[in-house]
């Protein structure tokens, strides 16, 4: 069986078709510019996997790459980066590129198209227990570029299914760190990369100790991704693929400090930030049920191998 993963070549990409290719699956992989080819997929270019260069826009490239691979499954996860693109364009992109890859899925008869989804859809749909279920009534605004859009995809995804009949799941994915993340945007990339080059981190403005959210190892996300494509059968069309747990600043200094010793922490303020909405984690009860997904990184391993993996000479 085969896979097409749109943004193959990213930084979740890239981990979900190693987690496939674990399982057993053959990959497509599509780029739209930039081209990576890290050591733990490297050898199985040319063999199980395929790279093909794709603008989600060009229905007929699309359609031309079904003609070359038998397409057995869709996971949708290529997106423009964030505000790079004008309005418009980035209208076209996220929606021309949704609707000629759920027309693609419809006409190669694919038994399942997966939509990279995200957490932040939940933002202001918080619980009194701080755990954010699937089943959550959520707001309609967006709330940001990422909540609006997924909630886009959401919406018309499920419409879809609905008017075909096709299997289309959305992948709610959280905070996620490690290996090939390039932004620098969270925390945990930021502590682990100045821990390796001996420096302070570069933080944006004060760290609390306690604050903290569901950050999720990229390779377990990649593992949930995977699970849940070549499940042979699910109960839901939405699924939660983060950690299932909090994890705190602290937690991230304690892990970084167990590794490389000489990491200081005194940038860390006591407590939690005074304009802190509280912490949150997604529940993860539905994908471990319906897939048996269990995070393999716990915060001290997580760091442990991407530590290892930057040591080993990778840049990102």
């Amino acid at each position: 069986m085969t896979t097409l993963v749109t943004g193959g070549l990213g930084f979740i990409g890239l981990h979900a078709a190693r987690a496939l290719l674990d399982l057993g699956e053959d990959v497509v992989l599509t780029q739209y510019r930039v081209a990576r080819q890290p050591g733990f997929i490297k050898d199985e270019l040319g063999k199980r996997a395929h790279v093909e260069q794709l603008d989600v826009t060009d229905k007929g490239r699309l359609m031309e790459i079904g003609r070359a691979h038998k397409i057995d499954r869709i996971l949708h996860l290529a997106v423009p980066a964030l505000n790079a693109l004008s309005p418009l364009d980035d209208f076209t992109v996220n929606m021309q590129g949704l609707i000629n890859i759920l027309e693609a899925g419809r006409e190669w008869g694919c038994e399942r198209v997966g939509l990279g989804s995200s957490g932040a859809v939940y933002q202001g749909a918080r619980t009194a227990d701080g755990i954010n279920r699937e089943d959550a009534l959520l707001r309609t605004s967006g709330g940001g570029a990422t909540g609006t859009w997924k909630k886009c995809f959401e919406i018309i995804g499920n419409y879809y299914a609905d008017r075909t009949g096709m299997s289309i799941v959305m992948l709610r994915i959280a905070g996620i760190y490690g290996p090939l993340y390039h932004s620098m945007s969270n925390l945990p990339s930021r502590l682990v990369h100045a821990a390796v080059k001996g420096e302070a981190p570069v933080l944006r403005g004060d760290t609390y100790a306690e604050d903290g959210g569901d950050a999720t190892y990229v390779k377990d996300c990649g593992l949930g991704l995977a699970l849940v494509m070549k499940a042979s059968r699910l109960n839901y069309n939405t699924y939660n693929v983060a950690s299932g747990r909090t994890t705190t600043a602290g937690d991230f200094v304690a892990a970084v400090q167990k590794v490389v010793p000489e990491f200081k922490g005194d940038f860390l303020k006591p407590g939690r930030s005074p304009n802190s909405p509280g912490n949150t984690y997604q529940d993860i009860s539905r994908i471990r049920a319906d897939t048996g997904y269990e995070p393999r990184f716990p915060v001290q391993e997580a760091i442990a191998d991407y530590i290892a993996w930057l040591r080993a000479g990778n840049p990102e």
